[in-house]
């Protein structure tokens, strides 16, 4: 009982100070703490061995602060800033692969299909620990993305470290790379589109790949398979359209900030490309932020049956915050939920049909990085709402077990349809 009252006296007191005396002590300590920066940082430009840049010194403490926050806060200085903007366009310079920073070593979260990289053998998973013979360790991640940029033609050595496998070395050209997010073609009576990362060209692509794909069939389609294997994410509002593409109606996705001011809903409006038809969508550990958003709306709504291995579990929103005259911030700033209000955060989304791929395949194949694998990545609260798979886009559906299994439910639903209305 006595510590139950003294547990109201403190409260008491605490209610007795003055907000405004509480938020001075708060600055106060701020202050005090930024001017143990200010000492730390005038030690080292005065005092480290070799002699250093104060601009250098400032944004390794800006990106150390990023970067103890989550993965995916990162600052970028102004080429980095100027790169990013460009990659949304879906054009540019590099090797063509999504990376982030896990145990001091560049992890391969997803090669780009068609790119310097993918034609190179990269796969999600593979460790990157050296560069031209040098070591990554105590590099930032946006260190080494600089060191694997270049002069367009010119090679660079990347030591690979692989599950089950020896270190090894791969020579890569750099190349401009050209990122076609959408291509389709046709299996069957089925229509194949596979969308590799979410640009400023994936809604436009998407539409002109089913006017394609009806045109070709016409009547005689059967269904979709939707491939986001490998596919790391890229643009919220481009998420948000191909899930609209294909649903009527309902939410389509929701993110929360800090504040309740910060928080928004994505809706679907009427309009379905492909008209009600069944459709497949493909994921694996390569599936990672926009493609689980596509993913969970299509899930939640019953629109498509998931099918693969579980997605990469990236459930945060960046926001790029543009600093005048310096570069950008790479900031988290929400979270985003599912139709149901599911976080998917570490956890991924879940296939309906769970199908590896085919064990001749497997054991080459390592499983790529999730999200709760990498360093600081953030919890999933449980907050509730109001595989190392390769791509199979030059690939024959009899060659991609995955694939596969999709077209013969999808000819299977047909085949049911037909019985039914007989």
């Amino acid at each position: 009982m006595r510590k139950l009252i003294t547990a109201f006296a403190f409260s008491a007191m605490l209610t007795a100070i003055p907000a405004a005396a509480i938020a001075a002590d708060s600055d106060e300590e701020t202050f005090r703490q930024l001017e143990l920066f200010g000492d730390v940082f005038e030690r080292v430009r005065s005092q480290y061995v070799d002699e250093t840049k104060d601009a250098d010194l400032i944004e390794a403490a800006i990106n150390g602060m990023l970067q103890s926050l989550d993965p995916h806060s990162s600052y970028l200085n102004e080429d980095n800033f100027r790169d990013m903007q460009v990659q949304t366009r879906g054009e540019f310079g590099g090797l063509g692969i999504e990376v982030t920073m896990e145990q001091g070593f560049v992890r391969v979260v997803s090669p780009i299909d068609e790119t310097p990289a993918a034609r190179a053998g990269i796969e999600a998973g593979d460790f990157i620990t050296h560069l031209d013979g040098d070591t990554v360790l105590g590099l930032t991640l946006s260190e080494a993305v600089d060191k694997m940029r270049g002069r367009i033609g010119s090679d660079i050595k990347l030591t690979i470290r692989r599950e089950g496998m020896d270190p090894f070395d791969v020579a890569v050209t750099r190349d401009v790379v050209r990122i076609k997010s959408v291509r389709s073609r046709v299996e069957g009576k089925v229509g194949y589109v596979r969308i590799t990362t979410f640009n400023e060209q994936t809604n436009d692509g998407l539409e002109a790949a089913m006017a394609d794909i009806k045109k070709e069939l016409g009547d005689e389609l059967i269904g979709i398979v939707l491939d986001l294997r490998r596919n790391p994410g890229g643009l919220l509002d481009q998420a948000v359209k191909v899930s609209d593409a294909f649903l009527e109606r309902g939410e389509i996705v929701s993110t929360r900030g800090r504040e309740n001011a910060d928080s928004q809903r994505f809706n679907a409006r009427e309009g379905d490309l492909a008209s009600g038809l069944p459709m497949v969508v493909l994921i694996n550990r390569g599936s990672a932020s926009a493609s689980e958003i596509v993913a969970g709306a299509l899930q939640d709504h019953k629109r498509a049956v998931i099918m693969g291995t579980e997605s990469f579990g990236k459930g945060s929103v960046q926001t790029i915050m543009p600093v005048p005259g310096h570069g950008a911030l790479r900031l988290t700033t929400a979270a985003y939920f599912t139709p149901s209000g599911r976080s998917i955060q570490q956890t991924g989304i879940t296939p309906d049909i769970t199908v590896e791929q085919a064990k001749i395949e497997a054991a080459d194949v390592p499983r790529g990085p999730r999200e709760r694998d990498l360093r600081n990545a953030r919890d999933n609260e449980g907050i509730e709402a109001e595989d190392g798979a390769t791509a199979a886009d030059e690939t024959s559906a009899q060659q991609d077990y995955q694939l596969t299994r999709a077209l013969d439910l999808l000819k299977g639903i047909a085949t049911y349809n037909v019985r039914a209305t007989n």
